[in-house]
């Protein structure tokens, strides 16, 4: 079998002497060829030593090594142990890499979407998944061990109540706090040490493995690229802290030339077979081809993915991102540039803080690779060019007073050399509590209290307090919540404001008959939740329970039937501000259009055009209904419902992708959107009961399904791996029906699929998109299968008539004509339609399923096209 050195996975078991399994452990380490750093090396020792660790030491410290201890130690006592971080792709990140560590069998992952294998002894989820668990199970939590990463996200002004609630509800838990830019520590030390007494050993360290130097430059920033990439300092992270900087900044960089012959050559030679084939993949293959690489949330995640991957390859030398990308994302830096010192924080332009400047640029320096990691910061422009000026009038007194200096932009925060060193040389800000109180804690805390109340109301004696007068007493959930708001890490006045946050919550959903008052076999009266709202409620669940009310209530004989659910649907998701300004916009300048030509004063034509908003089917039925339902359902506030038409108006127009995002400009968005469509596609598929499933909202469902896996398939197909696998899910070997069985679930699924992706390559013919078109078809069809083979067949087609309607009219189900010939075997014929609707062209396929292995393979084999 070997050492454990010798081992690719770390092997433990249940009931390994811990003496043992450290020896194994560090044998594994220096079979690697891994040599600890004494703080690692003193956090393990901690670790197995049965305490807190408080771990505040540099980016590339080895911190992930000291997770991966905790994680091995709690496998070796038959506990389980969670690792937390602030995004779900950094859990997704951490999930693969602990598979690998320790073996997949003992790995699991919690979203908010779904589980895998979630009765393993390491889980991966986000703060607040974990969060959620402290809520409603507290010290009964199967949660042996939490390791936090990326800590600083305590101070989070939206999330971090999240990073708190463990600290607080989580007695029987060993806890291991992790980050770069901490701080001081007293107040968790002292957190941790209240929750359960164990002793806190804080590791700190500010020696790099990888040091950095600092420059601040008052040079152009193409030149201050230009020296970085002449004296090898790269590759290079270019901070643009918004997408549209990113992008503009990473045109500017294509007019230099970065890269020799012999890199170029590796790049395109990497880029080979790289499918490009979004509207913004052009701009994005141009500028890797260029060495330049672009890394933000508005691109398609594939594109992002392969950014990381050039990067970890190191062919590319310069990489354009926001500020999100110092989240853990594993790309190797040399350098990170500081384009400038200011960011908007939500409310307002202001500096950096410290601790943003130095998680940023902790990024800088790859160990193995150099001696040392540079960061370097861009004067603001105005004094660049100001700067230049003055050197070029240098010696030239009258001209140099006549000089008209640039100004700054409006709205400029303003920052300097004294800036950037102050930032350098601070220490991290504390960490501040930002602990809140909301009807979604008051219900998940109610929920985790229930098993006590009901042991009350059966009689079990329990202290009592009154409120407000009344008799009603705070046992249960409610005085489980003023106790968690005790512990919190606020001061008393905040404190106090938490209290009676919670005592208008609580009346609130009295009212609402949320809470029912029973009363025990002592004769006192107990609040508890009514018992249908147990379970799994939450606002999410409130949302899909407004949907599936209303949905539930629609004629399902009504034309738009299917389209008003989507709608519905829409509806409970957060608004895509960029897609909808864009719409807004082209609303806007349609009808000013229309206002001109028919000579409408201007005055007037302004009143018109403040009536405007972006489409909002159904928008007075959704604002009424939703309004009834908030009456209610009162932890539900209003804002939350956001009626919209983007996914709607894709399918009544059958538009692609690409169609959609050139039609409304959101090329340096379209992550935006197939974000968007897949949060659709999910809650569709979750949502609605399959009561109110209908041929058309079974092809609304295929048709999202299609446009998103042709987009890019691994959002589609993560998501759909992780909802076949139940959280309870036992092993079962049962032979599928049929192989549509095992790919598609049913027939009918399968049939609306079908119908998708006949559609989808009819629309793309259409549209003269051939690439796209051939995207559909099986690569041994007998039939023309390239892109210039079908260009070719359909030449005389397009020869004789304009356009080929097929989008919207092929899916007219007689247009369509599918010839079961077996189990698995299918032969389909799709009717094309010239634009006087008479019937000319065909196209013919046939299907073997027998011959697909994955679901999102194309499934069509052209035989034939043409009349």
């Amino acid at each position: 079998m070997g050492t454990a050195s010798d081992q690719a996975i770390l092997e433990g078991s249940p009931g390994d002497d811990l003496d043992e399994a450290l020896e194994r452990l560090l044998d594994w380490v220096a079979g690697r060829g891994i040599e600890l750093y004494e703080a690692q090396e003193t956090a393990i020792l901690e670790i197995f030593a049965g305490r807190h660790v408080i771990l505040a030491t540099p980016t590339g410290s080895g911190k992930s090594l000291v997770a991966q201890a905790q994680h091995y130690k709690a496998i070796c006592e038959g506990k389980r142990s969670f690792y937390t971080a602030p995004i779900k792709a950094l859990a997704s990140e951490k999930f693969f890499e602990l598979c690998g560590v320790f073996g997949p069998e003992k790995v699991g992952m919690l979203t908010g979407d779904a589980a895998i294998n979630s009765d393993a002894p390491v889980i991966c989820c986000t703060a607040e998944v974990l969060a959620n668990a402290a809520l409603r199970q507290g010290a009964n939590a199967e949660i042996d061990y939490v390791v936090a990463d990326e800590f600083h996200y305590y101070a989070d002004a939206g999330r971090g109540v999240a990073w708190q609630l463990p600290l607080l509800l989580l007695p029987q838990s060993g806890f291991v706090l992790i980050s770069a830019t901490f701080g001081n520590t007293r107040a968790f030390e002292q957190a941790l040490e209240r929750l359960n007494k164990r002793e806190v050993a804080v590791v700190r360290s500010h020696e790099r493995p990888v040091p950095l130097d600092y420059r601040y430059s008052e040079k152009p920033l193409h030149e201050t690229i230009d020296d970085l990439i002449r004296r090898g300092h790269y590759p290079a992270y270019v901070v643009g802290f918004t997408q549209r900087d990113c992008a503009e900044l990473a045109q500017a960089l294509l007019s230099a030339n970065y890269c020799t012959k012999e890199e170029k050559r590796a790049l395109a030679e990497a880029l080979r077979g790289v499918a490009f084939d979004t509207p913004y993949g052009p701009t994005m293959r141009r500028f890797l081809g260029h060495g330049v690489g672009l890394h933000h949330a508005g691109l398609v995640p594939r594109y992002r993915l392969l950014v990381e991957q050039l990067s970890q390859r190191g062919l590319l030398k310069i990489v354009v991102g926001t500020d999100t990308l110092g989240v853990g994302v594993n790309v190797p830096i040399r350098t990170v540039v500081f384009t400038r010192l200011s960011k908007f924080d939500g409310h307002q332009m202001g500096i950096l803080t410290v601790r943003d400047f130095q998680q940023i640029g902790g990024r800088a320096g790859r160990k193995g690779f150099d001696e040392a990691g540079s960061v370097v910061v861009q004067a603001p422009e105005h004094v660049i060019e100001n700067r230049r000026q003055e050197q070029l009038l240098a010696g030239n007194t009258k001209k140099l007073r006549r000089l008209v200096r640039k100004k700054p932009p409006k709205g400029f925060v303003a920052w300097n050399e004294d800036t950037f060193w102050r930032l350098v040389n601070s220490p991290p800000e504390d960490l501040n509590s930002q602990f809140a109180v909301d009807h979604g804690m008051m219900i998940n805390v109610m929920q985790g209290a229930q098993e006590a109340t009901d042991a009350v109301l059966q009689g079990v004696p329990f202290a009592t307090e009154e409120t407000n007068g009344s008799d009603v007493t705070q046992g249960g959930g409610y005085g489980k919540l003023l106790a968690l708001i005790a512990k919190s890490h606020d001061s008393a006045r905040k404190q106090s404001r938490h209290k009676r946050r919670v005592a208008q919550l609580f009346r609130a959903l009295r009212r609402a008959e949320v809470v029912e008052i029973a009363r025990g076999s002592n004769g006192r009266r107990m609040p508890r939740l009514r018992t249908e709202l147990r379970g799994g409620f939450s606002l999410m669940h409130a949302l899909s329970l407004y949907a599936v009310e209303v949905i539930t209530a629609f004629n399902r004989d009504e034309p738009t039937y299917a389209e008003d659910v989507l709608t519905i649907i829409e509806a409970t998701l957060e608004n895509p501000r960029v897609i909808l300004m864009r719409q807004f916009d082209r609303l806007k300048r349609e009808r000013l259009d229309e206002l001109k030509v028919n000579g409408v004063p201007y005055e007037q034509r302004l009143e018109e055009l403040d009536k405007i908003e972006y489409p909002k089917p159904l928008r007075d039925f959704i604002y009424t209904t939703f309004e009834e339902f908030s009456d209610a359902h009162p932890w539900v506030d209003c804002e939350y419902i956001h009626p919209k038409s983007i996914a709607r108006e894709m399918f009544e127009s059958y538009a692609s992708f690409k169609d959609y995002v050139v039609a409304y400009g959101l090329e340096r968005s379209e992550g935006v959107l197939l974000r968007y469509l897949s949060q659709t596609y999910k809650t569709l598929v979750q949502t609605v009961p399959e009561s109110c499933r209908t041929d058309t909202l079974d092809d609304i469902i295929a048709f999202l399904r299609s446009v998103i896996a042709h987009t890019d398939s691994s959002l589609v197909a993560e998501w759909e791996r992780m909802s076949d696998v139940a959280p309870d899910e036992v092993e079962v070997t049962v032979a599928p029906v049929s192989n549509m069985e095992r790919l598609y679930g049913d027939h009918r699924a399968f049939r609306a699929r079908l119908r998708a992706e006949v559609h989808g390559f009819v629309g793309a013919l259409s549209r003269q998109d051939y690439e796209r078109a051939a995207g559909y078809l099986r690569a041994d069809s007998p039939g023309p299968v390239a892109a210039a083979d079908l260009e070719r067949a359909l030449r005389p087609f397009f020869a004789e008539y304009l356009e080929l309607i097929g989008d919207a009219r092929a899916r007219a189900a007689h247009l369509l004509l599918v010839d079961e010939r077996g189990v698995d075997q299918f032969g389909v014929t799709q009717t094309l339609l010239d634009p006087a609707e008479e019937l000319l062209w065909a196209a013919t396929f046939e299907v073997d399923l027998a011959a697909i292995e994955q679901p999102d393979e194309p499934m069509l084999r052209l035989l034939r096209i043409g009349d």
